[in-house]
């Protein structure tokens, strides 16, 4: 029952951190005229900043120690830090310049990468509809490169970058406020650093335009550090297979915005790469939906079955003693006789339909 409630949970959490993704490219044009990289500065300052604070009002700071100590998983967290940085600027940088389509093109693919990372990486099994979808999402990558005349750079960065992300993540099993004070802590100082320099050579656009511009630069501290809270505590949760599913709500908002909203063109061969993405993740949808069905169809019946079948009893040792019919074990020893056979090849099959439940 615990371990529903806490993948019900993290099912509410991923929902939670894509959807609000799915709305922020609404935010960084009220940015402008700050570039990529002094936003991305700003949200790794403010970031922490803002985990700081939270962390205060939860007071949970043991773990500082037990990361520091560990080395593996410090490794891991200054892999997502490096990771999450790539993504944020980019991502940044598409934004701001006429990229929002292409921009949730990556994170349509990224439930494929990260499903393909579970299998290469995790020693994951996918089934034979997940291997159509995978497939499927590799044509619409060719599609979508003879369409734009070379390779889609920022969607394929942006989808590896964050499945490597998500994957850093899993591994380090950390909550999500706690990895997210460890990702921006690493992140910190150079890019407290670099704001400084801006400073210092008349560059800054925190006070150059004015008291509003440079609350909506703080305020990215929390634009970032609350999807990725909730995205954190849904990566321990569920499966990494699931969060490949949630993941496509975001780039959805997205490239809503981008047609709609940004009026960003769309040729009939980017339509034709984008129908083939959104063919691959309904097969995935299709199929997680088919597994969860038949699943929880086994599971009842393998209760219905443990609670019909009648509970063994053992025999009575007083009134075994008491009862004159009972015979006592022969204290004459018998001879050997010969070695039961051993089970050959027929007896260790198993049964197919055994095979197919895992």
């Amino acid at each position: 029952m615990e371990g529903k409630n806490e993948q019900r949970a993290g099912l509410l959490y991923g929902i939670g951190a894509y959807g609000m993704w799915g709305l922020v490219p609404l935010f960084w044009p009220l940015l402008k005229p700050s570039g990529a990289i002094e936003i991305l500065a700003h949200r790794m300052v403010w970031s922490l900043g803002v985990v700081a604070v939270a962390l205060l009002v939860v007071r949970r700071w043991a773990w500082i120690g037990e990361l520091v100590r560990d080395r593996r998983k410090l490794g891991l967290i200054s892999v997502a830090a490096a990771t999450i940085t790539v993504n944020w600027g980019l991502y940044i940088w598409a934004v701001n310049n006429g990229h929002v389509v292409e921009a949730s093109l990556g994170y349509f693919i990224n439930p494929l990468v990260t499903i393909a990372m579970g299998v290469l990486l995790l020693g994951e099994r996918l089934r034979p509809v997940q291997w159509a979808a995978v497939t499927t999402g590799l044509v619409a990558v060719l599609v979508l490169a003879i369409g734009y005349g070379k390779p889609p750079w920022v969607s394929l960065v942006l989808a590896f970058s964050f499945a490597t992300y998500g994957l850093a993540k899993k591994k380090a099993n950390m909550g999500g406020l706690e990895s997210l004070a460890a990702e921006t802590a690493v992140l910190f100082v150079p890019a407290l650093g670099f704001l400084l320099w801006l400073a210092a050579t008349g560059e800054s656009t925190f006070t150059a335009g004015g008291a509003g511009h440079g609350f909506l630069l703080a305020a990215t501290g929390i634009v970032t550090a609350v999807p990725l809270i909730c995205f954190g505590a849904a990566a321990v949760r569920v499966p990494l297979s699931t969060l490949g599913l949630l993941q496509y709500l975001a780039p959805v908002f997205q490239f809503g915005l981008g047609v709609l909203y940004f009026n960003e063109s769309m040729p009939p061969e980017r339509w034709a790469g984008f129908a083939l993405v959104w063919l691959a993740l309904s097969l995935l949808t299709w199929d997680a939906l088919r597994t969860a069905r038949h699943n929880r169809a086994l599971a009842l019946k393998l209760l219905a079955t443990a609670a019909a079948a009648p509970a063994p009893t053992a025999p009575d040792p007083a009134s075994t003693a008491l009862d004159p019919t009972s015979t006592a074990p022969d204290p004459t020893p018998t001879p050997p006789g010969p070695a039961p056979a051993l089970p050959g090849p027929a007896d260790t099959t198993q049964d197919p339909a055994q095979q197919k439940v895992t």
